[in-house]
């Protein structure tokens, strides 16, 4: 699925969003269609179910959004050296082999599966994210012979920016999904 498609957007989003949405095509097709096809119109919010479920299943458990937003408040707060042991700490329980490594754009080495991933989580309080850090961190990737590579951002990401991560096969993990990462270790550590 298209990661900019009309359900993989949705999937993001609360689940209630995709409900309203159907609930919203099924009275549509009611009061607009004539009588014989109002039903077969109405079938047409379905697949808005379908994603309403899944995207209620997926964030089962998650935290809420004023969580969210204290846990990042903790997180902007923290010295570079305690960020940087709490994302290890998320990395260590999706089951990576953390090493700090010292090089310009990335902090972090994962390896998982034989696999080398680079993290750069410098500048991930920026505002904005171009295409200079990425750039540091794809050098980092070709020094250091890795697989792939990953920025944290907590900020917007420009269409250059985000242009040039696909091209250099690079992930970009923003604030929201470091939480749900964080949460699965019980959230920030205390600081």
């Amino acid at each position: 699925m298209a990661e900019n498609s009309l359900f993989a957007i949705l999937l993001r989003k609360p689940w209630w969003i995709s409900m309203a949405i159907a609930a919203g095509v099924a009275v549509l097709a009611r009061l607009l269609l004539p009588e014989k096809y109002a039903v077969a119109g109405m079938l047409g919010c379905l697949p808005f179910v379908v994603i309403a479920g899944m995207a209620a299943w997926r964030q089962r458990g998650l935290p809420s959004t004023a969580q969210s937003e204290q846990w990042l408040q903790q997180l902007r707060a923290m010295s570079v050296r305690e960020f940087s042991s709490a994302v290890e700490a998320a990395y260590r329980h999706q089951g990576y082999d953390v090493q700090t490594i010292k090089s310009p754009g990335a902090e972090l080495a994962l390896r998982k599966y034989n696999q080398t991933t680079l993290l750069g989580l410098r500048r991930w309080k920026a505002a904005t994210t171009g295409v200079e850090p990425l750039r540091e961190l794809q050098a980092a990737m070709k020094k250091h012979e890795a697989d792939g590579g990953i920025l944290l951002t907590g900020g917007e990401v420009g269409d250059k920016a985000r242009s040039f991560a696909s091209d250099a096969d690079i992930k970009l993990v923003d604030a929201t999904q470091l939480v749900q990462m964080l949460h699965a270790v019980g959230g920030p550590p205390k600081t």
